[in-house]
């Protein structure tokens, strides 16, 4: 992984935004139901969305099919919500799982971590399963670019290919956490490459070496607390528990939404 640029890298940026802000990532999933819920359309959602959590909590991830859903209009409304969010000091991680090869990779990465971009992101989610190489066009944007790859998810078919075994008896959940350890190996501090754990899977791969952010969904709504982070990862810097459905089940009063994400903090300040 080389340098693009002088700025942060995006390990130390998480580390100062978890500092000022607690650990929980805050997911923007504009569903159906949900919308429904709160009495609203996609775009008063969005901009209370915004209002609610811009430069108040460390890092949002906008998960981006519940966007792609709605066409154009979707893209336009979620390229105002980054940049927005962006622009109040709050980092943004594109829940976009992309992952493909040669040319259509680096189409991807340019889209969510390219300098210019309209979806220019802190972070983007991907998905090693065309093999861990494959992600190379998004890892050589540098340090600057968080990348959190796919390991071990809370998914009942995830096992199916997680659970696999390399020739010499890995699983490969645990493959993609030591290709990940290796691209943080030289990082001063925190790395800029996470993975993404499951918050409810029985069993984490050994994350001793990863060095890096690790993202945990399935916390609050599917079941996991903090015992089940603390079991997980607890000890080891960058655990991001990812609250959606737990948080915005409290709007559309941005106070009360405030004070969801605060008490998610509160209950993970462990983590800090």
């Amino acid at each position: 992984m080389t340098a693009g640029s002088d700025r942060a890298t995006f390990g130390k940026r998480l580390q100062d935004a978890t500092v000022a802000h607690g650990p929980v990532c805050v997911g923007l999933d504009p569903h159906t139901p949900l919308l429904e819920a709160w009495g609203m359309g996609l775009e008063e959602f969005a901009a209370t969305f915004v209002d609610a959590f811009a430069g108040r909590v460390s890092i949002v991830k906008p998960q981006v099919a519940f966007f792609e859903a709605h066409g154009a209009r979707g893209y336009v409304l979620l390229e105002w919500v980054i940049s927005a969010l962006r622009e109040s000091g709050t980092l943004v991680l594109a829940d976009a799982k992309r992952g493909d090869i040669g040319s259509t990779m680096a189409a991807y990465a340019q889209a969510w971590l390219g300098d210019g971009s309209s979806l220019q992101s802190d972070a983007v989610t991907v998905s090693p399963y065309l093999g861990f190489g494959s992600l190379e066009p998004a890892l050589a944007r540098g340090p600057e670019h968080g990348v959190f790859v796919l390991a071990s998810t809370s998914n009942p078919e995830g096992p199916q290919i997680q659970h696999a075994t390399d020739p010499n008896g890995r699983r490969l959940s645990q493959l993609i956490v030591d290709e990940c350890a290796a691209v943080n190996a030289g990082a001063d501090g925190l790395g800029s490459v996470g993975i993404v754990l499951g918050a409810t899977v029985a069993e984490a791969p050994d994350l001793s070496q990863l060095k890096g952010p690790i993202l945990m969904p399935g916390v609050g709504a599917q079941g996991a607390g903090p015992d089940e982070v603390r079991k997980l990862a607890g000890g080891l810097p960058g655990v991001l528990p990812a609250v959606s459905r737990d948080i915005l089940k409290a709007g559309p009063d941005i106070a009360r939404l405030r004070a969801a994400a605060e008490k998610f903090n509160e209950d993970f300040a462990f983590l800090n």
